[in-house]
């Protein structure tokens, strides 16, 4: 029989070899375990950020107009739903137009348009960035609505709009100061289509077309549903009138239009 004494001898063995154990597992690595161990677990590498879309503006398609009949074609209050397509008709026919562009309804909706604007050779321009009659508002509602559009089309380009076409062609002589301390010329018309009235697209085009003549400045939308289905005729008519549609600062050059002052054509 196993004795008492044995019993306790016994268990006093297992007691001592449990705490000799404990004690190993808890004793340090080497140096080598001991650096993997505390190395927390590698972070992902952060992303880097993406690069801004790169700021280009191209050359319109060479024209000199004191050679060539010239007329202005010139689109106000987009970008819009109707842009796109209007830049496809453009630029299969070869033709750069100046682009008025609407602060909050089109460029605040539509950047990526303006940056293809610029990008495919067409002049952008200043309409203010909601559309008041500069004449009914304050003196620093006029600054605020030139100069919010003048900071959109320069983050989205990269450049600044020299040209500024006020909405409904009202301007005084305040709105001219307000013009000329931004650096901006005022460009008027001498024919509109009233396309924001009429959106029949012969009609348009049959307008245009009977009011064209060299040095002018054409008005037309690119918001409305008639225009731009109406331009491919009206970009034919005028060459087979012998007038060749450019920009506005195509239809000044070699001058160019003095910031502040108003005009209705080029001569």
């Amino acid at each position: 029989m196993i004795t008492l004494r044995r019993l306790l001898q016994t268990a006093t063995a297992i007691a001592a070899a449990a705490v000799l154990s404990a004690c190993a597992l808890a004793q340090p690595a080497t140096t080598t375990e001991a650096k993997t161990a505390a190395a927390p677990a590698a972070a992902p590498p952060k992303p880097k950020p993406k690069p801004s879309p790169s700021l280009s503006w191209s050359k319109p398609h060479p024209v000199d107009c004191r050679k060539a009949k010239c007329v202005a074609l010139t689109f106000d209050a987009g970008p819009g739903l109707y842009t796109a397509h209007l830049l496809d008709i453009l630029k299969a026919k070869r033709v750069n137009a100046t682009f008025f562009l609407l602060g909050e309804q089109g460029v605040a909706r539509y950047p990526q348009l303006v940056r293809r604007q610029a990008a495919e050779g067409h002049e952008l321009a200043n309409h203010s960035w909601s559309h008041p009659r500069l004449t009914e508002v304050s003196t620093a509602e006029v600054h605020r609505q030139l100069s919010l559009v003048q900071q959109r089309i320069k983050q989205l380009t990269g450049r600044t709009p020299s040209l500024m076409r006020p909405p409904q062609g009202s301007t005084d002589q305040r709105v001219s100061e307000i013009s000329r301390s931004l650096g901006l010329a005022q460009i008027l018309w001498t024919v509109t289509a009233k396309d924001y009235r009429d959106h029949d697209p012969d009609l348009i085009k049959q307008r245009v077309l009977a009011g064209a003549e060299r040095n002018g400045i054409i008005l037309l939308h690119d918001v409305y549903t008639g225009t731009v289905p109406a331009v491919p005729g009206i970009i034919d008519g005028l060459r087979e009138r012998g007038l060749t549609p450019v920009t506005v600062s195509q239809l000044f050059a070699p001058t160019k239009p003095q910031p502040g002052r108003a005009y209705w054509n080029a001569w």
